[in-house]
C-alpha cells in the first residue's frame, strides 16, 4: 500500500469512527452489516457500496453528518426511494450514503390553509394518501408513487401525470428545509404562497439532485379534493388529432384536463401483448392512444360536459373511437396500461430509457424519426414511444437482444442528437445524474453550465455533495 493509500485509509477510519462517536451505531451502519440492502437505482448504472450507511433520526443529525464529512473531505451521497433512471443516487465508490428514510413523518396538516409538512423520507403515496383522508388533495402523481419519496420527488423537481394542471413538484411546495455541506440548516418553513424575500433558494435547491444541499422537510401546497374524475380511453388516427384533441379539450371542458397521456402503437401492443391482466380499451387498433383526465367538482355536470365534448369530438373525426370509464375500476384499467412501465425490470432488463421533452407541435416529428432511426440503424430492437403529451414529455425506451454497452451508448447518441436538432431538454424529469452529464451540453449553453458550476463551488466548496453528478468531469 502506497503512503497515499495509507492516508486514504486512514482518513476514512477516522471519519467513519467520528460518525459513530458522534450519531450512534444505530444511525450508522458499517458494510459487515448492509446484507442484501441495495443501494443503485432503477438507472442500471452500476453502483459501488458505501464505506458507511447513515440513517439519520432528524435534521440534527443530517447537520452533525455533514459537518463531520466536510471535516473530513468525506463525499456523500443522498438517497431516497431509488426509483430515479439517471444514476443520480448511485455511488461511484468512495462516498458515504446518507438515506433519509427514518425521517418519514407527516408532521402536520393544516386543513384550514391547505398545507402538509412532511419529512423527506415520506414515500409519495403515504402524501397522497393523508391529503385526501384530510378531505384534500395532493396532485404529483408518478407510477413508483409507492417507493419515490418526496425527498427524491424534490431533488429531481419531479413531474409525473397531471404536471399539464397542476405544474411540477417546486409547483407543489410553499417552503423547504434543507442542511449545507458544513451542516448549516436553511430554509423557513413558512406555510405561505407569496414570499418574496430576496433570492428564492427553495427553488434552487428543488432539482439540484442532492448536489447544493440536503434537503430534509418540506411544507407542501395541497389541492381541493376533486369530487369527479371523467376518465376516457380514446383511439386516433394521426397526431393531428391528438394535437386537436389537447386544444379542444383543454378549451371546452369547464374543469380542464388533468391528464393527457398518449402512447405510440408499439408501446401499446408490446405492453398488452406481454401483460395478461391488461385489457384493451377498445376493439380496434388506433395510430395513436390518448388516456383523458379531467377533473371537478359538480360530478353530474362534469360527467355530462366530458361526454358532449367527446361526443363532439367523435362527430367531427377527431377522435375515432373511445371508451369512457363508468367506474373507478374501469379508470384504474386505463392507467394500468399507462403505467406498464414500472413492469420493464422484468419485461426488458437492460433497457436504454430516454425521458425528453420538445415543444408539443415537434414531438409527433420527433418521435417519427426517432422511431424510424432506431429500426433502421437496429432492425430487431424493440422501441417503445409514449409520454405525457400534455406537457411536452416523450419517453423512449429501447431494448436489444443482449445488448452491449457500446450498442447503447450509440443509441443514446442517436436519440440526444436529434433531441439537441430540435432544441428540446435531454431530462424532462428525473435530472442529468451520471447518466447525462455528458449530454448536459446539448440543452444548456456553455455560459449556463459555468454558472452552475459557481453555485456549486459556493454552496458546496469542497465538493462533497453527489459528486461526480450533474458536470461531466468535477
Amino acid at each position: 500500500m502506497t503512503q497515499s493509500e495509507h492516508e486514504d485509509a486512514a482518513s476514512s477510519a477516522d471519519v467513519i469512527g467520528e460518525l459513530i462517536a458522534q450519531l450512534g451505531a444505530d444511525v450508522v451502519t458499517l458494510p459487515d452489516a448492509f446484507g442484501s440492502r441495495n443501494f443503485a437505482d432503477w438507472s442500471g448504472v452500476p453502483g459501488a457500496l458505501p464505506r458507511a450507511l447513515i440513517r439519520p433520526r432528524n435534521t440534527v443529525d443530517v447537520a452533525r453528518a455533514l459537518a463531520i464529512c466536510q471535516r473530513h473531505r468525506q463525499p456523500v451521497v443522498t438517497q431516497g426511494g431509488l426509483t430515479g433512471l439517471a444514476g443520480g443516487a448511485c455511488l461511484c465508490g468512495g462516498e458515504v450514503a446518507l438515506s433519509l428514510e427514518r425521517m418519514n413523518a407527516i408532521e402536520s396538516i393544516d386543513t384550514v390553509s391547505g398545507t402538509m409538512t412532511v419529512q423527506a423520507g415520506t414515500p409519495l403515496q403515504t402524501v397522497q394518501d393523508a391529503a385526501l383522508a384530510a378531505g384534500w388533495f395532493f396532485p404529483l402523481d408518478l407510477g413508483a408513487r409507492g417507493s419515490c419519496t418526496i425527498g427524491g420527488n424534490l431533488a429531481t423537481n419531479a413531474g409525473g401525470n397531471r404536471v399539464i394542471r397542476y405544474g411540477m413538484m417546486r409547483d407543489q411546495v410553499l417552503a423547504v428545509e434543507a442542511v449545507c455541506a458544513d451542516g448549516a440548516v436553511i430554509g423557513e418553513l413558512q406555510p405561505m404562497l407569496k414570499n418574496n424575500c430576496g433570492y428564492d433558494t427553495k427553488n434552487l435547491l428543488i432539482g439540484s439532485e442532492g448536489t447544493l444541499a440536503v434537503l430534509t422537510r418540506a411544507v407542501l401546497r395541497l389541492r381541493p379534493r376533486p369530487r369527479s374524475v371523467a376518465t376516457a380511453w380514446c383511439g386516433l388516427a394521426d397526431y393531428a388529432a391528438v394535437t386537436r384533441l389537447l386544444t379542444v379539450a383543454q378549451a371546452e371542458l369547464p374543469a380542464g384536463v388533468s391528464a393527457f397521456e398518449v402512447m405510440w402503437p408499439g408501446y401499446y401492443d408490446f405492453v398488452l401483448d406481454r401483460l395478461p391482466a391488461l385489457r384493451a380499451p377498445l376493439a380496434q387498433r388506433h395510430a395513436f392512444y390518448v388516456l383523458l383526465e379531467s377533473t371537478g367538482g359538480d360530478a353530474a355536470r362534469h360527467a355530462e360536459d366530458f361526454e358532449n365534448v367527446l361526443a363532439d369530438l367523435l362527430e367531427d373525426g377527431t377522435v375515432t373511437d373511445a371508451a369512457i370509464a363508468s367506474n373507478e375500476r374501469d379508470a384504474l384499467a386505463f392507467w394500468a396500461i399507462r403505467d406498464a412501465p414500472g413492469e420493464y425490470p422484468k419485461l426488458i432488463p437492460g433497457m436504454v430509457a430516454f425521458d425528453i421533452s420538445f415543444s408539443i407541435a415537434q414531438i409527433g416529428e420527433v418521435a417519427q424519426r426517432c422511431e424510424a432511426a432506431l429500426k433502421t440503424r437496429w432492425p430487431d430492437c424493440v422501441a417503445l414511444v409514449y409520454g405525457h403529451l400534455g406537457d411536452g414529455n416523450l419517453h423512449v425506451v429501447v431494448h436489444r437482444p443482449d445488448i452491449s454497452n457500446e450498442t447503447a451508448r450509440e443509441i443514446e447518441a442517436l436519440v440526444y442528437d436529434l433531441t439537441r436538432e430540435y432544441n428540446g431538454s435531454v431530462s424532462a424529469e428525473h435530472g442529468i445524474g451520471l447518466k447525462k452529464r455528458d449530454v448536459l451540453g446539448h440543452t444548456r449553453k456553455p455560459e449556463h453550465v459555468r454558472s452552475m458550476r459557481a453555485i456549486k463551488a459556493a454552496l458546496d466548496p469542497c465538493n462533497i455533495l453527489n459528486p461526480h453528478k450533474l458536470f461531466g468531469t468535477d
